[in-house]
């Protein structure tokens, strides 16, 4: 019997949402975007409210199940239907992916994000804090993967998957990659990954093509 089709609520340009596409495609399962029409305050409506109380994409629907949080919903994708491939069990494996689960919910959401949010989508965010927060954190990434190909060790994992798109995404909000060789390797190795879907890119920021 083939697995029903996992319902994805989303915004093409969320890259909150675009974590969890890129998880479904790496997966191999079936899903189905639904668009929410944010700027005209889908995200408000009480059948939305009955799915996310918060008001916030992504929210998955699987056959029932329903979850909201873009790192939650990763955790709950890998231990589902990951194989134990993408979050470990044993505990410093486990913790180092964690750590940069955080770091998405934090640092990531906070600086290169934050960039984005001002350049797209016009938010009131005071540009100079969020870019200096933004090349912080780069530079600690471009530090850790000298030594490892990908964030938590030598193989892709949830840890890559909820960092990716606000980092190759940094452009649109200012934040430039060039000063971060490691860093632009490492947003290649995901690229390369069997299953790898895109974000669709704005002409914002340093983002011009």
């Amino acid at each position: 019997m083939s697995q029903p089709a996992i319902k994805l609520y989303h915004v093409p340009l969320s890259g909150h949402a675009h974590r969890v596409e890129l998880m479904l495609s790496l997966l191999q399962l079936p899903t189905e975007l639904v668009f929410v029409d944010m700027p005209n305050g889908a995200h408000k409506k009480p059948e939305f409210l009955a799915l996310n109380a918060f008001g916030q994409v992504p929210v998955i629907d699987d056959n029932g199940t329903i979850l909201s949080d873009s790192n939650a919903i990763l955790v709950y994708l890998a231990k589902k239907y990951g194989d134990g491939k993408w979050l470990a069990e044993e505990p410093l494996a486990a913790a180092r992916i964690q750590r940069w689960l955080s770091v998405a919910a934090g640092q990531l959401a906070y600086g290169p994000a934050s960039a984005r949010l001002i350049t797209v989508f016009g938010a009131p965010l005071n540009a100079e804090e969020v870019i200096a927060r933004s090349h912080a954190l780069l530079k600690v990434m471009d530090g850790e993967l000298a030594s490892t190909p990908f964030l938590a060790g030598d193989t892709a994992t949830l840890a890559d998957i909820a960092n990716y798109t606000y980092i190759a995404h940094a452009p649109e909000g200012n934040v430039s990659l060039q000063a971060y060789p490691n860093v632009l390797a490492w947003l290649e190795r995901v690229e390369a990954l069997p299953g790898f879907v895109p974000m669709q890119r704005t002409a914002a920021g340093l983002q011009t093509l």
